[in-house]
């Protein structure tokens, strides 16, 4: 086996398992997340129903799943065919890995204007009841639900596909 091919499928398997490593905490935790921003909307005097209403969600159900579990599956292919010797993997790792690339960069980018995002889609909602949510408490009153270590999970999450990314591409270039 080329040990390029091997470098690029281990790549591939790091960046399939980053990219499963947040909805799997947000199926365990968002149950729990969901009842903190719950009471941060009581406190704010808004009723809580309001996030069912609009289907606002904290688990990994909708595409906070299927977006990373085809990211997953995807690399996870490229990966196997780098593994068998197929002139495939090269032609998959240059697409796949380059989407993964770009797409932590809006990932990361969303993550980062969470306040922004979170406001700009309660107001696409139209629902005056969502226009008058404190959005930072509520933001802060769902995170502060999940671990402690979920924030260092999300930068070892970004480093792996990054990484991971730019490995398997390089592999691919020198294959």
């Amino acid at each position: 086996m080329n040990a390029l091919a091997l470098a690029a499928a281990v790549a591939q398997l790091l960046v399939a398992a980053a990219f499963l490593s947040i909805p799997l905490l947000r199926n365990r935790f968002g149950a729990v997340a969901k009842a903190a921003a719950v009471t941060e909307l009581q406190r704010q005097g808004i009723r809580p129903e309001v996030l069912e209403e609009n289907k606002l969600r904290f688990d990994a159900s909708g595409h906070e799943w299927w977006a990373p579990g085809s990211f997953a599956a995807v690399n996870i292919a490229a990966a196997a065919l780098n593994l068998a010797g197929s002139p495939w993997g090269t032609t998959l790792t240059w697409i796949f890995s380059s989407i993964a690339f770009l797409a932590n960069i809006a990932i990361l980018q969303s993550q980062l204007g969470a306040v922004k995002s979170v406001r700009a889609a309660f107001r696409r909602k139209g629902d005056a009841e969502l226009l008058r949510v404190d959005v930072p408490a509520f933001l802060k009153a769902a995170e502060g639900a999940f671990p402690a270590w979920t924030r260092v999970l999300q930068n070892v999450r970004h480093t792996v596909v990054f990484a991971g990314s730019a490995l398997a591409l390089t592999a691919a270039a020198l294959i």
